[in-house]
């Protein structure tokens, strides 16, 4: 049986906070003296995982040599590497091949939600194809927002708006049945390409609504709030 398995995208370009560290990917940005993508990963452990399949892209060699030599004990660490662009669907469908645990997990590397899982994994237990985590924030005008209905099953994204709302954390638990219906295309984007092509082939598919600390470190205001963070979460 496979260990429990998180893909983690990143691989992204960090366009916003380039400039301040431009010779690291975005998730190795240090903070509290190790590299965020660390904490990541030890928040996936505290979910049970074990295994973490790395989707790397710009400045992926910096990645590979770190995790090389600093893997997380008791977590096997592998890495995957696109030579182009292949958007957020497109890294998952990618990572496919890496012997997923069935269902996986899949994260960002570059964000925190510290949410309890035990709810996703319900809706999995019940036969759901697929489980989007999302988070209620105060105010959501960085992020779409998840419309769901009464039973808590995806109707699709709305757009970015001001005012509170339930934002797409970036965390999803899939069957592996799902990559069958992955539109036959590169690049991929999650939200527009991906999960509306799940929704017309008939996927069950449904969100669990947290209220969770939630950190991204995309811009320089939220990355500088990090070191609070961390310093807050991981006591």
């Amino acid at each position: 049986m496979t260990a429990p398995t998180v893909i983690l995208l990143a691989g992204g370009f960090g366009t916003r906070i380039k400039s301040l560290h431009p010779d690291l990917p975005k998730p190795l940005i240090p903070v509290n003296g190790r590299p965020f993508l660390d904490w990541n990963l030890r928040y996936w452990q505290q979910q049970g995982v074990s295994r973490a399949v790395l989707s790397l892209g710009h400045l992926a060699d910096v990645a590979e040599r770190y995790y090389a030599m600093h893997a997380p004990a008791d977590m096997q660490i592998r890495t995957v590497t696109e030579t182009i662009p292949l958007g957020t669907g497109g890294a998952v469908l990618f990572a496919a091949g890496q012997g997923l645990s069935d269902p996986f997990f899949v994260g960002n590397g570059d964000s925190l939600v510290l949410a309890d899982l035990k709810p996703a994994m319900e809706w999995m237990r019940r036969g759901a194809d697929g489980v989007i985590v999302g988070v209620e924030v105060p105010d959501a005008s960085r992020y779409g927002t998840l419309a769901a209905g009464p039973d808590s099953r995806l109707i699709g994204f709305a757009e970015k708006r001001p005012g509170a709302g339930v934002i797409n954390a970036g965390i999803y638990v899939f069957r592996q049945r799902v990559f069958e219906e992955f539109p036959d295309r590169q690049p991929l984007s999650m939200e527009t390409d991906v999960f509306p092509a799940l929704l017309k082939a008939g996927a069950d598919l449904r969100v669990t609504s947290v209220r969770a600390p939630f950190l991204d470190i995309g811009t320089p205001d939220s990355l500088a709030q990090a070191e609070a963070f961390i310093q807050t979460h991981f006591a």
